[in-house]
């Protein structure tokens, strides 16, 4: 049964035979700090694989991880989940390159932005599928769902206008993928700078998600953002999809510093043994 959120998680041993964990977490925002090497990326990790452990029904390979999440509801034993890491590495993977054609593709934030682009062409789907669904059922107020469901991807639209109008990007609300219009020309989003394509990642992943609950989590995201986006990162999330659980790891202080300070725990208050 699918969850809403995750309540706790909970890890027999991070490190052989050492340092029990347990976390507590909001529905909301959930940041883990800590100096380098304390852990962060690892709980993180061991967290993620027991997701994707669960998703693949690996059974009794789950017990050697040690690690144990309860949900809301209580009797859910899973949720809904995506993954963001802030490393754009080149790409190596035989399996990945075997999977493109397109040659502007390089790096690994590359791929993830053409897996996307096939997510969101579903989502676009959706989305009119869900318009018709209103006015079929001759729902009363079937204008004003259908406005509020087109909406959700102005908004998108809007937020990465205005994030990318310092280098002179729009985004081209014509095309059914994802493409740029910059200086005339109409451009991929395979050739914006790396931290542009964190932040599209980012807010992409979450706005195909349909508002729905679902869980969010990035190893130390903001490594690609300059300070200001770093600051806006957690509000454009939350305002994309107010039913998302973000569980983040980060070193930046600017990720917390407009109102979630409240939301950070540090490692080393999580340690019970």
């Amino acid at each position: 049964m699918l969850g809403q959120y995750i309540k706790s998680i909970e890890i027999d041993s991070l490190w052989r035979g050492t340092r029990h964990i347990r976390w507590e977490l909001r529905p909301g925002v959930n940041v883990l700090s800590g100096i380098n090497g304390v852990g962060k990326s690892t709980i993180l990790s061991k967290t993620i694989k027991f997701l994707a452990g669960r998703k693949e029904d690996l059974g009794r390979d789950l017990a050697r991880l040690g690690v144990h999440l309860t949900f809301e509801p209580e009797e859910a034993d899973t949720v809904r989940y995506d993954v963001i890491r802030g490393i754009d590495r080149p790409l190596v993977s035989a399996d990945m390159l075997s999977r493109i054609s397109d040659t502007r593709m390089s790096t690994e934030l590359d791929f993830q932005l053409y897996q996307l682009q096939r997510k969101y062409l579903d989502y676009q789907v959706n989305q009119s599928n869900r318009i018709v669904a209103l006015f079929t059922a001759a729902s009363p107020d079937a204008h004003e769902k259908a406005a509020a469901i087109a909406g959700e991807k102005t908004r998108f639209f809007d937020l990465v206008d205005d994030l990318f109008a310092s280098t002179q990007k729009t985004i081209d609300r014509t095309a059914n993928e994802l493409f740029f219009n910059h200086l005339g020309e109409r451009i991929p989003p395979y050739v914006l700078s790396s931290g542009e394509k964190q932040m599209l990642i980012i807010l992409l992943t979450v706005l195909i998600e349909n508002r729905e609950p679902y869980v969010l989590l990035m190893d130390e995201p903001e490594i690609s953002l300059h300070v200001e986006w770093q600051q806006r990162l957690l509000q454009l999330i939350t305002e994309l999809n107010p039913s998302v659980q973000v569980i983040l790891t980060t070193h930046s202080p600017a990720v917390i510093m407009n109102g979630w300070m409240d939301c950070v725990t540090d490692v080393e208050d999580i340690i019970i043994g």
